[in-house]
C-alpha cells in the first residue's frame, strides 16, 4: 500500500492515476474540501484528514508499506511553509516510522540546498530533508526544478491573447521537468536499488532560458508571442505594499521572489544519471505541452 500526500495536486494526482494504472493500491491522503471524486473512481482508497493534526498521520500511516510526501504548502488554502512543509513532513516522517514504512519519498526542490534566506519554503524543505536523512528511514529525495504543468494554464492563457509575462531575466536558466515524469520517478524509486538513500536534481532532458518558452508556445499554436517583461523591482515593489498590511503573505512571497532571481536547471550530466538510474527517457517540456494541448 502506497500513501500520497498532496494527492488532489498536480504531482500528487498523476501520481495516483498512475499507481492505479498498475493496479497497485493507493491511499489518497486528502482534505475534505478537496476534488478527489477522480481518485476515488479510480480505487484508491480515500483518507481524508487534516496534515496538521498528528492522529490523522498516524492512522493515515497504518498499514502503508510506501509513503510519497507530494504535499506543499501551495495547496492548502489556510497552510504556510512553516506547518505544512515542515512541521507536518517531519510530524508524517516520524509516524511513517513507527508503522514500520518501508519506503519515504520526498518531494523537495530544486536549489534547497543553496541557503535562500528569504525563500520559506526551500528552508522548510530543506530542514525537512535533513529530518529524513536521520530518522533511519530508507528514503529518496526528489528535487524538481518546476513542474511541466503549471505551464499549462500559462499556454492557454497564451492560446486565448497571444501574450506572455516574463518577470525578470529572460536569459535566466530553466529545465523544467514533466509532471508526468516526475511521478514515475516518485512511484520507481521504492523499486529502484539506485534510488535508495539518494538526492536526485530533477529537470528535463533541455536547459532552457525563459524567453524560450514563449518561443515554443508561438510554435505550439503558430502565432508569433507578444513578450511583456516587467523587472523584478516590480515583485519587490508589491510585496513592500503587502507587508504593509500583511507580513505573513510578505514572507511567503519570498519564495516566489526566490524562483525569479535565480537560475534552477539540472545539468546534462546530472540528467543522464538519473536516466540511468531510473532506465528512461525524459520527456522534453515542448513533447509534454503537445499531449496536454492537442497540438
Amino acid at each position: 500500500m502506497f500513501l500520497v500526500t498532496g494527492a488532489t495536486g498536480d504531482l500528487g494526482r498523476r501520481i495516483v492515476r498512475s499507481l492505479r494504472e498498475r493496479e497497485m493500491p493507493v491511499r489518497s491522503f486528502v482534505r475534505l474540501n478537496a476534488r478527489y471524486s477522480e481518485l476515488e473512481n479510480r480505487g484508491s482508497d480515500i483518507f481524508i484528514g487534516d496534515l496538521q493534526r498528528e492522529r490523522d498521520l498516524q492512522k493515515a500511516c497504518q498499514g502503508v508499506q510506501y509513503v510519497i510526501s507530494a504535499h506543499g504548502s501551495g495547496e492548502t488554502s489556510n497552510g504556510d511553509a512553516e506547518t505544512i512543509d515542515y512541521q507536518a513532513t517531519i510530524e508524517l516522517i516520524e509516524q511513517a516510522k513507527a508503522a514500520g514504512v518501508q519506503h519515504f519519498v520526498f518531494i523537495s526542490v530544486l536549489g534547497v540546498d543553496r541557503g535562500y534566506e528569504d525563500a520559506p519554503v526551500f528552508k522548510a524543505k530543506r530542514e525537512a530533508e535533513k529530518h529524513l536523512q536521520a530518522s533511519g528511514l530508507n528514503y529518496t529525495i526528489l528535487r524538481p526544478s518546476g513542474f511541466a504543468s503549471n505551464l499549462l494554464p500559462l499556454a492557454e492563457q497564451f492560446r486565448r491573447t497571444g501574450v506572455y509575462v516574463l518577470i525578470g531575466d529572460p536569459l535566466s536558466r530553466t529545465s523544467i521537468v514533466s509532471t508526468d515524469d516526475l511521478a514515475r520517478l516518485a512511484i520507481e524509486s521504492v523499486s529502484t536499488e539506485g534510488a535508495r538513500n539518494q538526492i536526485f536534481p530533477v529537470g528535463g532532458p533541455d536547459i532552457l532560458k525563459r524567453e524560450d518558452i514563449p518561443q515554443i508556445f508561438g510554435r505550439l499554436f503558430n502565432r508569433e508571442p507578444f513578450l511583456l517583461n516587467p523587472p523584478l523591482l516590480a515583485v519587490d515593489g508589491v510585496r513592500s505594499a503587502i507587508g504593509l498590511f500583511n507580513p505573513k503573505l510578505r514572507s511567503s512571497l519570498g519564495t516566489l521572489r526566490t524562483l525569479l532571481a535565480n537560475e534552477f536547471f539540472t545539468t546534462p550530466a546530472e540528467t543522464a544519471h538519473l536516466e540511468s538510474t531510473f532506465n528512461f527517457k525524459l520527456e522534453s517540456l515542448e513533447a509534454f505541452l503537445r499531449r496536454y494541448l492537442g497540438v
